[in-house]
């Protein structure tokens, strides 16, 4: 055979790793399925994959075509999950706007996409309406809403999203392109400077997915993700894909339930109702369900959740344990998909302390990861449980770079691994464990403190329900930490109370001495981005000594 004719025959017989692809298994195996919107939608797969259809008949009428930008501003909804197909499934890109953001980084993501159209949830309008006379490149506006009643605004639209759909057909042919092209687009949280565009392709999805549910489905018992599961996120959508979980979801055909705004009785409502066995979150909305009345009266003996985002304080996995919660931490980050790592348990006959450990470190890589924590000149540090370093990693659904940022992206990828900004050590059994950023590690007289250590010991307090600590620049020792801690109402404490907390721990060699510099300050509420995680930098500007 020539090479000629066995290159005809490799394109011939080529099957794309393309994001329409993950939808043929679930249709087949059990197209009655259900997707559920609140308490307000529910339908089958096979209903379903007609809805995707129409949604890319509805955009192709519009004028959508492939290497266009869709973007869409919506809570989390059967709609995004539509969306999270039928737009690349078109060769079109989806951007996911983060709706979190301030109305001026709105308007620089937009620009920044160059968006051709946009998706927008009637309660989103506002922002919009502050914007408009400044958006340069969309064309076409669609609405989403709950309910019929025609919003009060200046936008004109091609339609209400549900119309569009009824007026469309419900078949539509996909064609087959090539697996690298770009399908997604969305933005970092920007904590500091402009929000950063980070990209994936179809390929880089399906592998994700792929992974995930390798990693995610091959445990004996705790943590795994099967057919029998039902799925509920508590990610935004809009932040890397709900952590990718809806594509796992979708390509496993299982339940899945979509929660629409977050708001605790609702979501606590929904995990009951329809018995929701995996969801995914970072500690601050857990934080809140357990904070809720209602918590405590709600059956959770069958949820498994995987918190990411921040690091899983102790004493909160303790609290899910002792609810009957399979609560275990997972590692990723906006550019990388996002997951890498998860912290499966599968030593036995461990003591509470030892499982506790387990499930709150980062977590070990999963398939095709590889992670290395290195020091200076990228050598990697023992795996001793001590010395740290920085993670660096690649893998193949890794964003190739920041969208047109050609310098940042030659940063990130320094040295040919992708540089996370999180310092960590690793042990003999692979386990990883961030011990904090490197922008947040407290630098005092030379000596390198965790924040995120001294955050878990506080709040082993029982007045403690929440804390951030941050280093505050002193000409003497470099830094200072500073404690900010939100009181429980129900229990009084002083700050020296608190302080001989922590001398306990100082004096057990649990934590540096160093920690004597240690100042309290009792605060109402702690500053988070907009995907829930505690803004050190905001809180950092706002307490530093003038």
């Amino acid at each position: 055979m020539t090479n000629n004719l066995i290159k005809r025959t490799m394109r011939a017989t080529a099957y794309p790793l393309l994001i329409k692809n993950l939808l043929n298994a679930p249709v087949v195996d059990d197209p009655q399925q259900q997707i559920v919107y609140r308490d307000q939608m529910r339908f089958s797969y096979a209903e379903f994959r007609q809805r995707v259809c129409r949604l890319a008949n509805a955009l192709s009428t519009m004028g959508v075509k492939p290497g266009d930008t869709v973007a869409v501003m919506d809570w989390d909804s059967h709609r995004y999950l539509e969306c999270f197909y039928a737009v690349p499934m078109l060769g079109a890109v989806l951007h996911t706007v983060n709706i979190r953001l301030s109305p001026e980084q709105i308007l620089y993501t937009i620009d920044h996409a160059e968006d051709d159209y946009i998706l927008v949830n009637e309660e989103f309008l506002p922002i919009l309406e502050q914007i408009k006379g400044r958006i340069d490149t969309v064309k076409s506006y669609i609405l989403l809403q709950d309910g019929q009643q025609q919003p009060e605004t200046s936008l004109s639209f091609e339609g209400e999203y549900e119309e569009l759909l009824d007026g469309a057909a419900d078949h539509f042919d996909f064609v087959d392109f090539d697996e690298n092209t770009r399908a997604t687009t969305f933005y970092t949280t920007g904590t500091t400077g402009l929000p950063k565009g980070v990209y994936f392709s179809h390929r880089q999805l399906v592998l994700h997915t792929l992974g995930v549910l390798a990693a995610m489905g091959t445990p004996a018992g705790q943590g795994r993700f099967h057919q029998k599961d039902v799925y509920m996120p508590i990610t935004p959508m809009f932040h890397v894909h709900a952590w990718g979980f809806p594509y796992v979801a979708t390509a496993l055909g299982i339940k899945q339930v979509y929660p629409g705004k977050y708001a605790p009785d609702m979501l606590l409502h929904l995990l009951a109702k329809e018995k929701v066995t995996l969801s995914h979150c970072v500690p601050t909305i857990l934080h809140l369900l357990m904070s809720h009345p209602n918590f405590a009266e709600t059956d959770l003996s069958h949820w498994k959740v995987l918190i990411g985002g921040a690091a899983l304080p102790k004493t909160m996995c303790r609290t899910a344990l002792k609810k009957g919660i399979d609560i275990f931490s997972g590692y990723g980050m906006s550019e990388t998909c996002p997951v890498l790592t998860i912290a499966h348990v599968t030593e036995e006959d461990l003591n509470e302390d030892e499982e506790v450990e387990i499930r709150c470190k980062t977590g070990r890589p999963m398939p095709l990861v590889e992670l290395r924590v290195a020091g200076e000149n990228l050598n990697e540090i023992s795996p001793d449980g001590e010395s740290v370093g920085e993670i660096l990693v690649r893998a193949p659904w890794l964003t190739q770079g920041y969208l047109k940022d050609r310098r940042n992206s030659e940063v990130l990828w320094n040295g040919g691994y992708l540089h996370t900004g999180d310092v960590a050590n690793r042990d003999k059994q692979n386990y990883v464990k961030i011990t904090d950023r490197i922008k947040d590690v407290i630098k005092i007289g030379g000596e390198w403190i965790s924040s995120l250590e001294l955050e878990d010991l506080l709040c082993t307090h029982p007045a403690v329900t929440e804390v951030a600590v941050i280093g505050l620049q002193d000409d003497k020792w470099g830094e200072k930490p500073l404690a900010l801690v939100i009181k429980k109402a129900d229990i009084d404490i002083s700050e020296k109370e608190l302080l001989r907390h922590i001398r306990g721990f100082i004096d057990k060699g649990i934590i540096s001495k160093q920690v004597v510099l240690l100042k309290i300050q009792f605060v109402e509420a702690i500053d988070k981005t907009s995907v829930g995680k505690i803004n050190k930098r905001l809180l950092r500007e706002k307490y530093q000594p003038q």
